[in-house]
């Protein structure tokens, strides 16, 4: 099991970090974060570091220990997490490979031509930016983790790589592993 919950959380400076009930709010120079935690989980601010341990007054029976022991490392990864999110924010790119594939923006919506009939539109949520530098580039980027990976996931979703000819949308350094074709 890992071990990583016994380091403390570094805060750095610009960064307010609040305790309310069983939510943990972070605000830093690119937004605010919030997120709910369970009671199995101890949260305390010590100066300028968050220390996440397991919350020993909520165990009810001894075989509680180990579940307390695995949300404190989940908890500390995301609350970790939040503290990136606000300082420094989290990038996805994406790249499309295919004769004719491009991307472009239009307002608040990515249009994409994949090689269906019809070009490809979806509306981009309002706390990820999408940015498209060059017609087979897409960045998307934000503070919250989650949001960024789960965008960059329904966007290559439209057309994943495919094994035979290597076309789609794939991430940038991801490596497709190719098939060999029918053989004459």
């Amino acid at each position: 099991m890992s071990r990583i919950a016994n380091k403390p959380i570094v805060i750095p400076n610009g960064v307010e970090v609040k305790i309310e009930g069983n939510v943990l709010r972070v605000k830093g120079p690119k937004g605010e974060l919030k997120q709910e935690f369970l009671p199995y989980v101890k949260v305390e601010i010590d100066g300028n570091k968050i220390n996440v341990s397991p919350n020993l007054e909520a165990m009810k029976r001894r075989s509680d220990l180990k579940k307390m022991k695995m949300f404190t490392g989940t908890y500390w990864r995301l609350f970790n997490n939040m503290v990136i999110g606000v300082t420094e924010g989290f990038k996805k790119e994406l790249e499309i490979v295919g004769i004719g594939y491009r991307a472009q923006l239009q307002g608040n919506k990515l249009v994409m031509n994949l090689g269906y009939a019809h070009p490809v539109e979806m509306e981009i949520p309002s706390d990820v930016k999408v940015e498209v530098p060059s017609p087979n580039k897409i960045i998307v980027s934000g503070i919250d983790k989650q949001r960024v990976g789960q965008v960059a996931a329904d966007i290559r979703r439209w057309r994943e790589p495919n094994v035979y000819s290597g076309k789609g949308i794939r991430y940038v350094g991801e490596v497709v592993r190719m098939k060999e074709g029918k053989k004459a």
